[in-house]
């Protein structure tokens, strides 16, 4: 074995030492990816059965709105809860579950977050232009789909029979926004958090509707100059939630900390970076379910 050989050997070696107590002083950074099907997600839906049209381009039906997938992250610390808390992801244009997760760094952010939580991932529109929710849009379907999650992870003796549902938290960015207000239109079983990244297009008034029907309900919205409107749509929003007498937080994204995110309950972040990076790059979406009071910490079961 010639040095270099042996110097490699060696620097594998520590790099394995490393990863090794790595993984023993951080397990909850450690998690299982179960996938699914779900007849209660996005798609298929009879209003998108011969595509859709977007610039000119046809989006056919079976590549873009067919799968039924369902992507569940379920860390390593979460044994047999009695109540459940869930995270759904909902991703933007021209994505989808798999990409989103890996993209953006969701499992990595969401693991490292160390909260008493699952992560789930409903397809919606695949790799597509077109922030339609299908039948996710619909009453009582979300619901649905909550039990089904449920459903297999009792399947894979995850949980027990009589888990119950705890708080819910949706988040998602860029043409997510519509899906996830109209999950709250249709009553947002148990929805405590909406986190939204560059994703406030419209629906602002049913978003105004949740936060209005309880005091306790927690809104972000983290949003740049470069989302096509997301800015303008966002002042115009706090404009009116200021009509209305409610008070929130607007910062810019440089004064951003654990206390001040902890600070208000309805907070808009500015970022002068990029439409895609303010998830990421720094881990954004891991520091706010570090900041939320729906989410415990594992240590604090």
């Amino acid at each position: 074995m010639n040095r270099f050989s042996f110097t490699l050997c060696i620097l594998l070696l520590l790099l394995a030492d490393r990863y090794r107590l790595a993984a023993q002083n951080h397990p909850s950074y450690e998690g299982t990816i179960i996938h699914m099907h779900s007849a209660h997600t996005s798609f298929p839906d009879t209003a998108r059965l011969k595509g859709h049209v977007y610039d000119s381009v046809l989006y056919d039906a079976a590549g873009h709105y067919s799968d039924s997938s369902v992507l569940i992250l379920w860390p390593s610390l979460l044994k047999k809860p009695g109540t459940l808390n869930i995270v759904f992801w909902f991703h933007g244009w021209r994505n989808n579950i798999d990409t989103a997760l890996s993209y953006y760094r969701l499992k990595e952010q969401f693991l490292a977050a160390n909260r008493n939580a699952i992560l789930v991932l409903a397809e919606t529109t695949k790799n597509a232009p077109d922030s339609y929710g299908g039948k996710l849009e619909q009453p009582g379907v979300f619901a649905s789909l909550v039990d089904d999650v449920l459903g297999e992870l009792k399947k894979n003796k995850l949980i027990g029979k009589n888990c119950k549902t705890g708080n819910i938290v949706l988040a998602g960015h860029s043409g997510a926004f519509r899906v996830i207000a109209r999950i709250l239109q249709n009553g947002g079983m148990k929805v405590q958090e909406v986190e939204l990244f560059d994703a406030l297009y419209g629906e602002t008034n049913l978003y105004d509707n949740w936060i209005r029907s309880d005091s306790s309900h927690r809104f972000i919205h983290w949003y740049t100059n470069q989302g096509g409107g997301t800015d303008e749509v966002s002042i115009a929003f706090m404009n009116q939630l200021k009509q209305e007498g409610y008070a929130f937080l607007s910062t810019e994204e440089a004064g951003i900390t654990s206390a001040v995110l902890q600070s208000s309950s309805i907070l808009f972040v500015h970022s002068t970076r990029a439409h895609n990076d303010i998830i990421f790059n720094p881990d954004n979406f891991r520091l706010l379910l570090e900041t939320s009071p729906y989410l415990v910490p594992f240590h604090e079961r």
